[in-house]
């Protein structure tokens, strides 16, 4: 009978690191030059999705949202106009990337991006391009929360402050300032 690779029992560790990393969409991205494949490509190894639901007033991590799977996203059908979803039930996709800023690991990018759920109706609202340009200045660094309601802002910022204390006292003053929280 053939073995599949798959389901050979290997002890080898680059293995074990594949099965670690399995949200990263490109890990270590070929950027030294010589033109071959991952040019250009992003890594979203740094960043986390966490879900900001100001009606249930509470946050949460989800890693499905980087693919468009999390909990509140499944089973709707999403369309890019929010005047066909007025019942929608607010939540916030917001894209947190944590790096290291003068050697310090602290929220280097934190951009929230809404989407809008009717489970009566399975239907939601969501503009891509608004998560995209949300992820990308994430990565870069950038804070875009100031168009989020203040309900929103205060349970990310409680959520960011409570996960990991020495994160947040490493994290620019500006999204502090922004989310209302010290």
């Amino acid at each position: 009978m053939k073995e599949f690779d798959q389901f050979k029992n290997n002890d080898n560790k680059e293995d074990k690191d594949k099965k670690k990393n399995q949200f990263t969409i490109i890990k270590d991205d070929s950027t030294d030059g010589h033109g071959g494949y991952g040019v250009g490509s992003i890594s979203l190894e740094n960043m986390t999705p966490v879900i900001v639901d100001p009606t249930e007033e509470k946050a949460y991590v989800d890693m499905g949202a980087l693919h468009a799977r999390s909990a509140a996203e499944k089973r709707v059908k999403f369309i890019p106009e929010k005047s066909e979803v007025p019942n929608g039930k607010l939540f916030w996709i917001v894209w947190v990337t944590v790096d290291f800023t003068e050697g310090k690991p602290c929220f280097h990018g934190v951009a929230g991006s809404e989407i809008r759920v009717d489970r009566e109706i399975r239907r939601g609202y969501k503009s891509m391009p608004e998560h995209v340009n949300h992820m990308d200045k994430s990565l870069k660094g950038r804070f875009v929360v100031d168009h989020m309601d203040d309900k929103s802002k205060k349970i990310l910022g409680e959520y960011l402050r409570d996960f990991k204390p020495e994160l947040w006292e490493n994290t620019n003053q500006e999204l502090k300032d922004s989310l209302g929280i010290q």
